[in-house]
Order: C-alpha cells, then structure tokens, then sequence
C-alpha cells in the first residue's frame, strides 16, 4: 500500500512479469518517492487498475500518465472511464470493461467486482497468479453477498475499516456528510469489517491488511483491537496490519 486513507489511495502489486498500481490517488512526486523507497521503477510499471473515479483515488493519473507517457493502459470500468479527468493532457490507452468482467493481464487473471458506493460504477479486484490470490475491497458501505464471494479464498485481503462509528457521530464532520459514511453507499465501518472477520473471514487468508482509515474519525488502536478480538472468536491467527493513514505500508511479500 502506497496509501490508503481519505487524503489518496494507490497499491503496487508486482509479479515476476508484472508490475501495475491500483489507484492513483497522491501526486507524482510522492508516488515515484514511494516506488524508489522499495527499490521499484516507476517507469516499469505495466498499468494502471482504477477503482473509481473519487478523487482521492485518481487525483495523480493526470500528471503519473504524463510521466508514463502512452505506452501504460488504464484500466477502468465502461461507466468509470468518461469520468477520467486528465488535466488537459491526451488520455492513455484505456482499457475498458464491464463491472463483474473477469481477463487475463500478463500473467494476472484479473476479476472485478462491483462494490456498493455513492460512485458511477465502482469495483473491487481479485488478481490471480501462481495460485496466490490477492483481494482488495474498500469503498464499501456494506459487504453484500457478491462481495463475500469473491473475497473467498483470498491468501491476502485488503479489507476497508474506515471509522469508528462512535467517533464519527460525535466527531466534526457536518451531519450530510456523517450521512453519507453511515450509509450502504458510504464506508466500512470497524463493526462491519470485524463481523465479516469473525464470521466469514477465509482460512485461507494468511495476510489481512485493514486500510482506508479516516484520519478524524477512527484511530489505529480501536481498528486493530476491534480486529484482533474478531480473529480470536473467529479462530484464525493471519498476519495483521493496520495501514497508517498517509504512510506507506511494509512490503508485502507471497
């Protein structure tokens, strides 16, 4: 995870053929920092997964696909890609698909999935490869069955707790706006995601990574014990993490 907040999203995923991020929600200049800080070319990168057009998840594609220059496809939903916003500069190739598609990139078999939230058409992702599969589901009012069932099975899962519902209510955000986070359009809240833990949660899972926290609203600490108490009733020991907001993750390696 290069980020994972409210402030921008973006995650690097690299194969021995492939590098690609998901997201291109910070600036160029701190998306290239991240990159070189793990040893990684920015200029290697294969392409570009979007999530949806939210702001804090495309605000660096203008100026990263400048950089990248044509050769770098974007890949978004049909009903995601007009909504683009390439700051005046010529678009890349884009690679368009219908939400639920599932193709091959590379050496990566790719499935989307729609996720419910207050966007045009927003997904969540599996990527397959070598038997490992990687899930990433956040932006997400609530976890509906569709998307249960394509977080099964997942060795690694990026999973959304984005505020603590207590601290949202009486925190300072204006009431419209609690509104919407609150909603089966809004955010993943630690109760929602630690229900699914303790409930569903796949054995196979080895890595569960809880990410997209808001900064006002929910504090590492109340997101990780919420989690760890789920895992325990649930049974399960995989490696935690809880994604700093605007911090880069550790390197994840499967």
């Amino acid at each position: 995870m290069l980020a994972s907040s409210s402030a921008g999203n973006s995650i690097f995923l690299a194969t021995e053929k492939t590098r690609i991020l998901v997201d291109a929600g910070i600036n160029r200049k701190e998306t290239f920092a991240r990159l070189a800080a793990i040893g990684e070319d920015p200029h290697k990168l294969d392409a570009i997964f979007i999530t949806h057009e939210h702001s804090d998840h495309i605000a660096g594609l203008p100026v990263i696909n400048r950089n990248l220059g044509a050769r770098v496809p974007v890949f978004a939903t049909r009903r995601t890609a007009p909504l683009l916003d390439w700051g005046g500069s010529p678009a890349p190739p884009l690679e368009t698909f219908q939400a639920g598609a599932a193709f091959d990139f590379r050496d990566l078999r790719v499935q989307s999935f729609t996720l419910p939230h207050d966007a045009a058409d927003p997904v969540g992702y599996t990527f397959l490869v070598q038997g490992i599969k990687i899930a990433i589901a956040t932006d997400l009012g609530y976890l509906p069955e569709n998307v249960k069932h394509h977080l099964r099975g997942a060795h690694f899962l990026l999973l959304e707790s984005n505020h603590h519902p207590d601290l949202l209510k009486v925190g300072p955000y204006p009431w419209h706006l609690k509104q919407r986070i609150l909603s089966r359009l809004g955010h993943l809240s630690n109760d929602a995601a630690c229900e699914y833990i303790a409930s569903e949660l796949s054995k196979e899972t080895q890595t569960l990574v809880l990410g997209h926290l808001s900064e006002q609203n929910n504090t590492i600490w109340d997101a990780e014990l919420s989690a760890r108490q789920a895992l325990r009733q649930r049974g399960l020991d995989p490696k935690l993490v809880v994604v700093e907001p605007r911090r880069q993750s550790e390197v994840f390696q499967l």
